[in-house]
């Protein structure tokens, strides 16, 4: 039996993405569609990189930290969709076993890194308006090295309580993975092991991984929302508010969508729908984050305007466009 299943596993050396193999009408669509996102999501979260590279009023923690989470959801997008664009213009979903594991691993690595770094980002809004007097001693350059390094280096550690026992399964065949990229479940459901101790691995990570920052980041603004409806000022309230919308509407939609994908069990009824969800926290979410933040953010386009002054092009200046 053993011999059996080790030539079985041997035997099996690629997967098949069937994520949109059954939309043949629509590849030409989605193809354009996810280049125009992938290409968006590019130049966004870069653009955010050079005006903090470039701007001294921008080297603050907060935009430091806005720093690295563009550095990751450009590292996450490269990720996934240069494979779905591949797939998508040649009809060729084909990926090998170690080129599978290799994505799954680097995209779980990459989320765990941005859940943690999004908690951080909490943290500094926490401290930013609940404790002003204490925010520079505690947002020293060190703690936000420490803070921004920890969440990369976390990530990547937790990833691997998956990813080494998913390496060591054996899968027997079918050969076919319901999704357009190498997540962990699907991956599972196509192991001829007992797949219980990977379903427990797999929620211990998220709920460490993803529902405990989410924990922490809403209680970080439960006080910061307790502490803003106690200043007087109108004026105060909203520039208060301000400064903390945009990443609330990044946490919202991301850890919402990836732990209704992850923490809710997966049945056949359910999978279409998670299908969609992934959509959302892998590519909509990188896309999003840098529009947020440009477009509601007064400092940032003023960085911008300053940025294209200097070379001589007003005309990208961002107030420009927004008329």
């Amino acid at each position: 039996m053993a011999s059996q299943e080790q030539g079985n596993r041997t035997s099996l050396t690629e997967f098949i993405l069937l994520g949109f193999g059954d939309l043949p009408g629509l590849q030409v669509p989605l193809f354009l569609l996810f280049l125009v996102i992938y290409l968006v999501t590019m130049a966004g979260n870069s653009l955010i990189i050079v005006l903090f590279v470039a701007d001294q009023h921008l080297h603050t923690p907060m935009y430091f930290f806005l720093c690295n989470l563009s550095c990751l959801e450009i590292c996450y997008s490269s990720t996934l969709l240069p494979r779905l664009l591949a797939g998508l213009l040649a009809g060729d979903w084909t990926i090998s076993v170690t080129g599978c594991l290799t994505q799954y691993y680097f995209f779980c690595a990459l989320a765990a890194s941005e859940c943690l770094l999004l908690s951080v980002m909490s943290y500094d809004r926490y401290l930013a308006i609940c404790n002003p007097l204490h925010y520079t001693a505690r947002m020293s350059s060190r703690s936000c090295l420490q803070l921004a390094g920890g969440s990369w280096i976390g990530g990547f550690l937790a990833c691997s309580i998956t990813t080494v026992p998913l390496s060591q399964l054996t899968f027997c065949g079918p050969n076919g993975i319901n999704h357009f990229f190498c997540d962990l479940i699907p991956l599972v459901k196509l192991s001829c092991n007992h797949p219980l101790l990977m379903d427990t691995l797999a929620f211990s990570a998220c709920l460490i991984f993803a529902l405990v920052p989410f924990l922490l980041t809403l209680a970080s603004y439960i006080c910061i929302i307790s502490t803003i409806l106690r200043i007087r000022s109108s004026t105060g309230r909203q520039k208060a508010f301000s400064t903390c919308s945009s990443h609330l509407i990044v946490v919202s939609v991301y850890y919402g969508t990836i732990l209704v994908a992850y923490m809710f069990p997966t049945t056949d009824s359910l999978s279409d729908f998670k299908k969609v969800l992934s959509v959302s926290y892998t590519v909509l979410t990188p896309l999003v984050n840098p529009l947020i933040y440009a477009l509601r953010n007064r400092e940032v386009q003023e960085a911008l305007c300053k940025t294209c002054r200097e070379l001589r092009v007003p005309r990208l200046c961002p107030i420009g466009l927004l008329r």
